[in-house]
C-alpha cells in the first residue's frame, strides 16, 4: 500500500457575516429559530425580481485574496449555475465560473487555485414521518468557496489547512465559520495513483468537523487501495461521510462542469474592481489586521512555547487578555510567569468569559508579585481563582486569605523547627545522603505556612539547620 500516492484538494465553503444576504436586501440570519422569516421575493425567485449585489461580501472575499497574497481580479462576473434541487428556489445558483474575484495565493504552504463567492442553497430538513421540509433562511447567504490545487498528500495537512483557513476568516471578521452549525464546510477531493499522474478522484462533501476530514480522506485512501489492489476501478463520485460507521457512501455520479450549462448572469452588471475605492489594493491591505502567522511568529520570537502561543493565537479571549494584561510587561520572567499562570493554572479550571473579565488589572500585578517573591506559584494561583470568583485585587486578596509569601527567616524557622520534630526519620534519611527527603521537608514546611513560605528559603534554612 506504501507504493501509492494520494493526492488531495480541497474545496472549502464559508458564510460570509454580512448584513443582508448575497442578491437582495433580506436579513443574512441563517440559524433563526424561525423557520422562512427572513426571505423576500428576490431571494424566493418571484417572477419579475432583480438580484443586486452585496458589495460587503465582495469586499470580505476581496480581503482574504489580499491576506493569502492573491491576484485580485480586475474584471469580475457572476454565473448562472444551473441545475435543479428543491433547495435552489431559482432553479440555479449564482455563482461564478470564469472570473473568480482572487486567483492563486499560498495558505499554510498550499497553493490556492482560486477564491469564488456565490450564493447559499436553502435548508433542507427530513422528518420521521419521511417528509421533507424546507427553510429558506439560508437561500441567497453569502457563499465564499476557495478551492486549493490538488498538492496535498495526507489527511492531517488537509485539516490543518482547514483550521488555518477558519482562523484567518475569523481573525478578518469575515465569516464565523462554525462548522457544527455549518458556516463553514469541507469537501475533499481525493484520489491516488503509483506515479505522479492523478488517479480518479472521488469527492467526499460537507465534512463538518477537521475530525471528519481526516477520517473521512483516510478512509477513502484505504478504500481506493484496496479496491484497486483487488482489480477494481474507481468510480468518479460524489460520497457523503457517515459519522456513525466512520464511512462513506455513495451519492450520485459526480458531474462536470460543462453539465452545469455555466453562462453570465444577464440581470448583473459586470464589476470592473480597480474603478471602487474600497477595492484597491491599497485599501484592502490598510483594512487588515495582524494575520494570525505573523502573530504566531511574534510570539515565538519573544520565547513562548508553541502550545501556549498556538493558544493565544486562536482564543481571541486569551489573546485579548494577554494584550491588555501582559504584552507590556518589561521583564521576561515576568511575562512567562503570567503565561503560565493564564494559559496552565487559569485556563485548566475552564472559566467563564465573564469570570475572565475579573482579571481585569490583576493577572500582570500577580505575575510581578510572583517573580519578586511576594507570592509563590501556587498562591499566585489560589489568588487569582478566588478573583476570578469574587473579583477584588491580588493585594487585598492575598492579604485576607494570608496568602502573602513569608520571607522572614525567623517566621520561618518556626515552621521548620516544628516540621523537623515531627519528622525524625525523615531527619535522618536526609542526613545520611537521602536528597528527596528535603522535597518531604520542604513539602511540610509549605503545609504549615498555608502555602505562604517562600520555599526556596525554607530549603536553604533546612539545609543550614541540618548541616
Amino acid at each position: 500500500m506504501s507504493d501509492y500516492k494520494p493526492t488531495i484538494g480541497l474545496e472549502i465553503h464559508a458564510e460570509l457575516k454580512t448584513k443582508t444576504k448575497m442578491f437582495c436586501r433580506s436579513k443574512n440570519d441563517p440559524h433563526s429559530p424561525k423557520a422562512n422569516t427572513h426571505i423576500c421575493p428576490v431571494c424566493m425567485s418571484f417572477p419579475g425580481t432583480l438580484p443586486t449585489i452585496n458589495k460587503q461580501a465582495v469586499q470580505s472575499v476581496l480581503r482574504v485574496g489580499t491576506a493569502i497574497n492573491g491576484t485580485l481580479a480586475d474584471y469580475s462576473e457572476f454565473d448562472r449555475k444551473n441545475y435543479f434541487y428543491p433547495d435552489l428556489p431559482k432553479g440555479y445558483q449564482i455563482s461564478q465560473y470564469k472570473y473568480p474575484l482572487v486567483s492563486g495565493g499560498v495558505l499554510r504552504d498550499i497553493e490556492i487555485t482560486r477564491i469564488h463567492l456565490e450564493e447559499d442553497t436553502a435548508r433542507s430538513q427530513h422528518s420521521d414521518e419521511n417528509k421533507s421540509l424546507i427553510d429558506f433562511n439560508r437561500a441567497g447567504v453569502p457563499l465564499m468557496e476557495l478551492v486549493t490545487e490538488p498538492v496535498v498528500h495526507d489527511a492531517k495537512t488537509a485539516s490543518l489547512f482547514a483550521q488555518e483557513l477558519q482562523l484567518l476568516l475569523r481573525t478578518l471578521g469575515v465569516s464565523d465559520a462554525n462548522m457544527e452549525r455549518g458556516e463553514m464546510r469541507v469537501e475533499a477531493n481525493i484520489s491516488v495513483s503509483r506515479d505522479d499522474t492523478l488517479g480518479t478522484k472521488v469527492e467526499v462533501k460537507n465534512l463538518n468537523s477537521f475530525k471528519s476530514v481526516e477520517k473521512a480522506i483516510e478512509f477513502e485512501i484505504k478504500r481506493h487501495i484496496t479496491h484497486i489492489e483487488s482489480g477494481g476501478s474507481i468510480v468518479q463520485e460524489t460520497r457523503g461521510w457517515d459519522e456513525n460507521k466512520q464511512s462513506t457512501f455513495s451519492q450520485r455520479i459526480k458531474e462536470d462542469s460543462e453539465e452545469y450549462r455555466y453562462f453570465p448572469d444577464p440581470d448583473l452588471p459586470k464589476l470592473h474592481l480597480s474603478d471602487i475605492p474600497e477595492f484597491k489594493l491599497e485599501a484592502l491591505t490598510d483594512s487588515l489586521p495582524e494575520l494570525p502567522w505573523k502573530r504566531r511568529e511574534r510570539y515565538l520570537l519573544l520565547g513562548i512555547k508553541p502550545e501556549d502561543a498556538e493558544v493565544l493565537v486562536r482564543d481571541k479571549i486569551y489573546q485579548d487578555i494577554y494584550t491588555s494584561e501582559l504584552e507590556s510587561l518589561e521583564s521576561k520572567e515576568t511575562l512567562m510567569a503570567g503565561i503560565q499562570l493564564l494559559l496552565s493554572d487559569l485556563r485548566g479550571v475552564t472559566p467563564t468569559e465573564q469570570q475572565l473579565a475579573n482579571l481585569k488589572g490583576a493577572l500582570s500585578v500577580a505575575a510581578q508579585m510572583y517573580v519578586g517573591g511576594e507570592l509563590s506559584s501556587s498562591a499566585a494561583k489560589q489568588v487569582l481563582i478566588t478573583i476570578l470568583e469574587k473579583g477584588g485585587s491580588v493585594e487585598d486578596v492575598a492579604a485576607k486569605e494570608g496568602l502573602l509569601q513569608v520571607n522572614d527567616d525567623n517566621a520561618l524557622m518556626e515552621y521548620i523547627t516544628e516540621v523537623l520534630k515531627e519528622n525524625p526519620t525523615v531527619v535522618k534519611e536526609y542526613t545520611s545522603g537521602k536528597e528527596a527527603a528535603l522535597q518531604f521537608l520542604v513539602g511540610q514546611g509549605m503545609k504549615k505556612s498555608k502555602g505562604s513560605a517562600n520555599p526556596k528559603q525554607l530549603a536553604d534554612l533546612i539545609k543550614r539547620e541540618l548541616s
